[in-house]
């Protein structure tokens, strides 16, 4: 989940009470069975709609340990300066290598289930049960009042999309951010998939590829004396070079006993980010890459960041450790984790030319 900034936390621990007065106040009467848009005067980018109402705050057994805002929506821990980042001991480091582990366990398992006709409800709830299962809080879970345990970001949605009853289509493209909060350490990981066959064509293959080709690239350069201000100039190259945008609003961020710490971590280049990598910091590098614009938009639940042109953006995210040699990737796939990368699709010639009109080489 890609951090916010502190004025941004205040807004939306705000704006949310006011949202959820009137959710409840919907849900309270016969609207509590209609599907419906709870925006239909806003000014949306692109085709994606909220399909209202959400399903109601899943419950947490007593005997799961739980962060501070569990209960009043609002991050009290003390955040550290962008010049104080955390070096982890031993202890710490595999307490982070648990917790990330189990992240990917239940990404994996909620990756499996992505399919035409399911909505993203229908994810959020094997999300929260499987974090249940294994005695993991779900870190978004009333984190400055989000309302549910995974952000689903489908098509436009760059990050922070919440889970309702809109039903994924064939062609969809889904980014499934979770993260775990397990004896007092977070894990945080997230990736894009192909929704169904037709969503495996020339846009969507570009665009969710060179995504993941920009976080490898990034995850490459990580080691001891790496300014963090560089990881950003190198996911920019890849991605102009492919014609695709940066999303500047959002950034990757320190993690451990704090959900989002220092350092920042801009994907953009010229970035100004302080400080340089050192063994046994612990962070997340999450780049969202868009096909058009790379500026954002927030709807009115004042979480879901879309594009400014409703172009389809896509994001990869794993939690680093650094090394003495160079960098462990602790939410790294495994060889039954579902989605992958894929080999791009290429538009179909018409007479020696692209569906464009260009020459194809």
């Amino acid at each position: 989940m890609s951090k916010l900034s502190e004025n941004r936390q205040g807004e939306l621990i705000l704006l949310t009470r006011v949202l959820q007065k009137e959710l409840v106040a919907t849900q309270g009467g016969s609207q509590s069975r209609t599907l419906h848009n709870p925006f239909p005067s806003f000014k949306f980018t692109g085709p994606l709609r909220p399909v209202y109402p959400l399903s109601p705050r899943r419950s947490i057994p007593d005997h799961i340990p739980k962060p501070e805002w569990h209960k009043d929506g609002q991050p009290k821990y003390k955040t550290f300066g962008r010049n104080n980042i955390p070096i982890l001991d031993k202890k710490a480091q595999d307490a982070m290598r648990k917790v990330c582990r189990l992240s990917r366990e239940v990404l994996d398992i909620v990756g499996r289930e992505v399919r035409p006709g399911v909505t993203t409800d229908y994810l959020d709830d094997i999300v929260h049960k499987a974090c249940i299962e294994r005695n993991s809080y779900p870190s978004p879970l009333n984190y400055v009042h989000f309302p549910k345990s995974v952000c689903t970001s489908v098509n436009e949605v760059i990050c922070h999309g919440i889970p309702d009853q809109r039903i994924l289509l064939d062609g969809d493209i889904l980014n499934l951010d979770v993260s775990l909060y397990h004896q007092g350490y977070h894990g945080d990981i997230n990736e894009t998939y192909y929704v169904g066959t037709s969503a495996l064509n020339p846009l969507n293959t570009h665009l969710v590829e060179t995504t993941r080709e920009c976080l490898s690239l990034a995850i490459k350069a990580v080691k001891p004396g790496l300014p963090f201000r560089e990881i950003g100039n190198i996911i920019e190259k890849h991605a102009k070079a492919n014609n695709c945008g940066v999303i500047k609003t959002y950034c990757g961020h320190g993690i451990n006993t704090l959900f989002h710490g220092a350092p920042n971590i801009p994907h953009y280049a010229k970035n100004k980010a302080v400080g340089v990598a050192k063994a046994g910091m612990c962070f997340t590098i999450e780049p969202m890459i868009s096909a058009g614009s790379w500026r954002d938009k927030t709807w009115p639940d004042n979480w879901t960041s879309v594009t400014t042109d409703g172009s389809r953006t896509a994001q990869f995210e794993h939690t680093l450790l650094v090394t003495d040699e160079g960098v462990e990737v602790l939410t790294e796939r495994v060889e039954n984790s579902p989605g992958g990368a894929v080999e791009r699709i290429k538009e179909p010639e018409v007479n020696g030319k692209g569906v464009d009109g260009e020459k194809v080489s």
